[in-house]
């Protein structure tokens, strides 16, 4: 059965999760990042830059090695997915900023993921090539899996809008029930290793997760000065597509303790999140007061 949802099951629920994003998508999301550039880049400097270096240094304080390290460090380079969207509808943040940020970064990192990931398999293992990340063809495998599923749903909802539209909320529900299906065939795999690895990853996870969330949020903060699109930022830097770590880690790598990391960050990032929620919602009375009419 893990073999089946590893290698069969993974690969067709991120399609159709990324169909879905592809779903929530108009040409007008990206003329509003052209509009108002200030917030993506932010965000996107954030993802793609920091967040990796954040990694890089929390794997270094926590003594993180080997497979472990890998799974975390190829997790910080996944972009936000589909639930940083929910979390950003949820907590009133900019939702278009966040579906603009899963978007063009989830168009980026298919080149970035390979080269990077190749460094941190060398880095990490001290030159042991029992793990290969062939660039072309994780390049090949990543459009295929993320990139032209998206615009799949661009055409969709272009030609069905309707349909779009009643498809399109279940699926974050959707990518949460795979997300766990798969955390849990790990969890069943490793059997009694599977403590000794979370007790290991879990304070690198933890800490990574928190850390990059408040850093979102100070730069959306201090840098464009605007609460809702802080919000988004944090989600999107702090909330990684899990799902996508995962299928790197297991059916590309095909490494069970290189996923612990993903695992646990992605069962730890709905708690975090679900607490940011909370907490910016309660503030939501007194902005909503204080902002002009």
């Amino acid at each position: 059965m893990y073999q089946s949802l590893i290698q069969i099951g993974l690969p067709i629920s991120l399609i159709l999760i990324m169909t879905g994003v592809g779903l929530s998508l108009t040409l007008d999301d990206f003329k509003r990042v052209l509009q108002q550039p200030k917030g993506f880049i932010v965000g996107a400097l954030c993802q793609m830059l920091l967040l990796p270096l954040f990694a890089i240094a929390i794997i270094a304080l926590t003594g993180l090695t080997g497979e472990l390290a890998i799974g975390l460090f190829i997790l910080s380079l996944c972009p936000g997915g589909t639930t940083s969207n929910l979390f950003s509808y949820l907590a009133k943040a900019d939702v278009g900023l966040s579906v603009s940020l899963t978007t063009i970064i989830g168009f980026i990192t298919p080149f970035t993921i390979p080269l990077f990931g190749t460094w941190a398999i060398g880095y990490y293992t001290d030159g042991d090539t029992s793990f290969e990340l062939p660039i072309i063809t994780t390049w090949i495998k990543l459009m295929a899996i993320t990139v032209i599923p998206v615009f799949a749903g661009m055409w969709i909802r272009n030609k069905w809008k309707g349909f779009a539209n009643s498809v399109e909320p279940y699926v974050s529900k959707f990518s949460a029930t795979v997300l766990f299906l798969v955390v849990l065939s790990i969890v069943f795999e490793l059997e009694d290793k599977v403590i000794s690895y979370i007790v290991q990853a879990g304070p690198a996870a933890l800490t990574l997760n928190v850390l990059t969330m408040i850093l979102g949020y100070a730069a959306g903060k201090l840098l464009i000065k605007n609460e809702l699109q802080a919000r988004t930022i944090c989600l999107e830097v702090g909330l990684q597509n899990g799902t996508l770590a995962l299928l790197i880690t297991t059916t590309i790598l095909q490494s069970t303790p290189m996923s612990i990391p993903p695992s646990v960050y992605s069962l730890l990032m709905f708690f975090t999140a679900s607490l940011f929620t909370v907490i910016v919602l309660k503030k939501q009375p007194a902005i909503e007061r204080t902002t002009p009419a």
